[in-house]
C-alpha cells in the first residue's frame, strides 16, 4: 500500500491520465449509447439527436478528458480550456453528461492553488454553470420546485469542491510556513552553534596564551641565566633552576585548571582538585615570580580591597600578567616596571608601565603582525567582556603602558 502511494504522489500526471481515460470510455458509452439507441419522450432531451451534436460531442469529450490528464501540470490553462469548452457545448446543443464532471475536478484543482485569479474564475463558474445548465436543458417532466431544488444542489456540490479545493491549499501554505520556519530556527541554531565554539575557541586561546607566554617566559629568562652562571656561580644556577621547576609546576597547575574548566567534574590524575582561577590577591604572588627573575617591578593596591566578581578577578590578573611578560620580552634590558591596583567606588583600575625600549607598533597596533600581539588581542577581548576600557602603547620618555577601567557590580 505504502508503494502505491508513493507511485501516486511521485508520478501524479500518470494517476490523472488514467481517470482521463476512463472519463473518456464512459463518454464514449454514453455517445454511442445516445447515437444507437431510439429515443424516448422521457431520455429524448438528453440524448443526441442530430448529427451536429453528435459530432460535437466527440471534440467536447476529449476536451474534458484532456483537462483531466493535465489538471496538475497545467491547471490555468486547463480552466480556460474547461471554459471554452462548457461554451461550445452551450453553441452545440451537447447537454449535460459523464463527460461534465471535468468541470468539477478543474474546479477543485484551481481552487487548491496558490493563483488566486484562477481560483476566482473558477468560482464564479462553479455558481453560474449549474444555472445557466438548468436554463439551457430543462427537463421536460419536472416542476419548478424540482427544477431549483435539482440547480440548488448542483450549485452546493460544486460550490463544495472549490471550498474543499481553497482548504487544501491554506493547509499546504500552512505547512509550508511550518517548513520554513523550522528551517530558519535550524539555520540560527547552527549560526548560534557556530558562534558559541568561535567564542570557546577564543577564551581557550586567551588562556593558553598567558598561562603559557608567562610561566615559559620566566624558565626561558632564568635558563639563560643559569647558563650564563653555570660555571662562577653554582649556587645562582641551582636557584634558576629551582625557579625553573616552580615555574614548570605552576605552568602544569594552571593547565590543569584550564582543562578542569572544558572537562566538568573531573579530577586530576593525583586526585587532588583543580586550583582556583587566579584573581587580585594572587597578584602579590605573581609579581614576587617576575622579581625572581630578574625584573625590578614597583607594585601597589591601592584603596580598600574587597571582593570582586569572578570575570573582574580574572580579568585582572591576565592584564597585569600580560603587561608583565610583555616588559620582559620587548623593555630590553635594566628594564623597570610600575604596577598600580585602584580600587574605586564602582570600578578597578589597572595601571602597568615600564621604562623600557617599549614594543615596536605593528605589536599592538591593528591586532599585531605576522602572528605576533596576540597577548594586547586578548586583553582587548578579556575588556570588552566585562563592559571595561583598555588603553595600550608607547609611554611618553619611552616605555610601555597598559591602562584599564574595569566596571564593578555587585559580587554574587
Amino acid at each position: 500500500m505504502h508503494r502505491l502511494y508513493d507511485f501516486i504522489r511521485r508520478h501524479p500526471t500518470w494517476v490523472d491520465s488514467l481517470w482521463a481515460v476512463l472519463l473518456l470510455m464512459m463518454s464514449a458509452a454514453w455517445i454511442i449509447t445516445s447515437v444507437t439507441a431510439p429515443p424516448t419522450p422521457e431520455t429524448e432531451h438528453a440524448m443526441l439527436t442530430t448529427a451536429g451534436e453528435q459530432i460535437a460531442a466527440v471534440p467536447v469529450s476529449l476536451a474534458l478528458s484532456l483537462v483531466i490528464a493535465l489538471r496538475r501540470r497545467a491547471p490555468e490553462k486547463m480552466l480556460l480550456l474547461a471554459a471554452g469548452t462548457g461554451v461550445a457545448q452551450l453553441v452545440t446543443g451537447v447537454g449535460p453528461y459523464p463527460g461534465d464532471f471535468a468541470f468539477l475536478v478543474i474546479t477543485f484543482t484551481v481552487a487548491s492553488r496558490n493563483t488566486r485569479w484562477a481560483s476566482r474564475f473558477a468560482l464564479t463558474g462553479a455558481l453560474l454553470a449549474p444555472l445557466i445548465s438548468a436554463l439551457r436543458w430543462p427537463e421536460p417532466d419536472q416542476d419548478a420546485a424540482g427544477r431549483i431544488l435539482g440547480t440548488v444542489f448542483l450549485t452546493v456540490t460544486f460550490a463544495l469542491a472549490w471550498v474543499l479545493g481553497d482548504s487544501l491549499r491554506t493547509r499546504r501554505a500552512y505547512y509550508r510556513q511550518l517548513e520554513e520556519r523550522a528551517a530558519r530556527l535550524e539555520k540560527e541554531r547552527e549560526a548560534q552553534a557556530k558562534v558559541a565554539v568561535a567564542a570557546e575557541r577564543a577564551r581557550i586561546a586567551r588562556e593558553l596564551h598567558d598561562v603559557v607566554a608567562h610561566n615559559v617566559s620566566v624558565m626561558v629568562v632564568q635558563a639563560d641565566g643559569a647558563a650564563y652562571v653555570l660555571d662562577s656561580a653554582p649556587d645562582q644556577t641551582r636557584t634558576a633552576l629551582e625557579t625553573i621547576s616552580g615555574t614548570g609546576r605552576q605552568a602544569l597547575a594552571e593547565m590543569r585548571r584550564l582543562l578542569g574548566v572544558l572537562r566538568t567534574g573531573e579530577t586530576t590524575r593525583d586526585g587532588g582538585e583543580y586550583v582556583p582561577q587566579p584573581g587580585v590577591e594572587q597578584l602579590t604572588e605573581l609579581v614576587d615570580q617576575v622579581r625572581g627573575a630578574g625584573l625590578t617591578v614597583d607594585f601597589r593596591i591601592e584603596g580598600t580591597p574587597r571582593p570582586l566578581p569572578s570575570s573582574v578577578e580574572l580579568t585582572a590578573y591576565r592584564i597585569v600578567q600580560e603587561a608583565l611578560t610583555n616588559t620582559r620580552k620587548h623593555g630590553g634590558p635594566h628594564v623597570g616596571a610600575h604596577v598600580r591596583v585602584v580600587y574605586g567606588e564602582g570600578e578597578l583600575a589597572l595601571l602597568a608601565e615600564d621604562d623600557g625600549r617599549g614594543a615596536q607598533a605593528e605589536l599592538y597596533e591593528d591586532g599585531g603582525a605576522d602572528g605576533l600581539g596576540h597577548g594586547l588581542i586578548g586583553m582587548r577581548e578579556r575588556v570588552g567582556m566585562v563592559g571595561g576600557d583598555l588603553e595600550a602603547g608607547p609611554r611618553p620618555g619611552g616605555g610601555f603602558r597598559i591602562s584599564a577601567v574595569l566596571p564593578l557590580k555587585a559580587a554574587q
